[in-house]
């Protein structure tokens, strides 16, 4: 496994972030227990979560599953570094929802409870509050830092404004701010590229990106298909998404056999290839999907293949590969 700092923090974490959203609603708790095992055996010691997935309001699902594994010692908290995520509603009261200094001290308090834990290394706005002042949201996260109860901060589906935001107001309080920021980002949905990836690269926050295959799209659903073996990711929308973009997905998933690699561990390849991207997120359903998540470490790109995925999959903007204003002006 490889391992890289988190941004600019010296926190180590794996290239590969195991993501945890299929955990209950998906995956059995055992099958669950299984898939955090075999990641740490193989070197994986990232794992994210927020306190809404399992979607049961207020049960928080995912994190008492991850919570009861970790309860069952054997070294598993020391080597993980343990992510989640709050804003989203977990009750129908009144500040059970979003990021206000009281919802952030509950919602802390309630993640560590489920989690079976005295701390967090990464806790992550899951999206930007537009009516709470940064002063408070700063504030709150500042006593939680005091008490221990969270070491690193930070962001999901911030725009780069929002991190500029963020980390010059953390600056006036001569706080660290963020040191991540969790952005959907895959060679469908490259628009971080314009402003995101760049305010990033310029703060020191590493970029986590989720959804790296588009909801399978990118994951050799074609081939699938002709296999007879697609389940998910051809119906509604996404059979819409196949249609309209089929003249590039045949070509993505040739372009993956031409180079000997499966479709999926092109895509995530492709990712760690992406200055400023820190590690993506895999969000495994199987074992085995797991153990396929971990080739695309060993896929090694060159320039005429990162060339060919832009001729397929072009960059936002339409003056090419470059970061706002460039991408649209001259």
């Amino acid at each position: 496994m490889e391992y890289t700092h988190l941004g600019r923090s010296g926190l180590s974490v794996s290239r590969l972030v195991l993501g945890t959203m299929n955990f209950g609603p998906e995956t059995s708790e055992e099958d669950s227990f299984a898939i955090m095992d075999r990641a740490h055996e193989r070197g994986i010691n990232f794992f994210d979560t927020a306190n809404v997935y399992g979607w049961r309001k207020g049960e928080g699902v995912t994190e008492n599953i991850i919570g009861r594994w970790l309860a069952q010692g054997g070294g598993r908290r020391e080597r993980t570094v343990l992510a989640t995520k709050l804003y989203g509603s977990m009750g129908d009261w009144p500040n059970e929802t979003f990021l206000s200094a009281l919802n952030i001290r509950r919602a802390a308090d309630a993640s560590l409870k489920r989690l079976r834990t005295d701390y967090l290394d990464l806790y992550q706005m899951h999206h930007v509050d537009r009516s709470t002042p940064w002063e408070e949201i700063w504030e709150a996260f500042s006593v939680l830092r005091q008490q221990g109860k969270v070491l690193y901060f930070g962001s999901s589906n911030f725009a780069g404004w929002h991190l500029a935001q963020a980390q010059e107001a953390a600056r006036n309080r001569h706080f660290v701010g963020l040191v991540s920021e969790q952005s959907i980002y895959n060679l469908f949905t490259r628009w971080i590229e314009l402003e995101v990836l760049p305010a990033a690269r310029h703060y020191g926050i590493g970029v986590i990106p989720w959804s790296p295959l588009h909801g399978g799209l990118l994951a050799g659903v074609l081939r699938k298909q002709r296999e007879g073996g697609a389940s998910r990711g051809t119906s509604g929308r996404s059979a819409d998404a196949i249609e309209k973009h089929r003249e590039a997905i045949e070509a993505y998933e040739k372009l993956a056999a031409d180079l000997g690699v499966d479709p999926a561990d092109l895509g995530v390849a492709w990712l760690l290839h992406q200055e400023g991207v820190t590690a993506p997120i895999i969000g495994p359903r199987t074992m085995s999907q797991l153990e396929g998540s971990l080739r695309a470490l060993d896929v090694t790109l060159d320039a005429d293949t990162l060339a060919k995925l832009d001729e397929l999959f072009p960059p936002p903007g339409p003056n090419g590969a470059k970061p706002a204003p460039e991408a649209y002006a001259w």
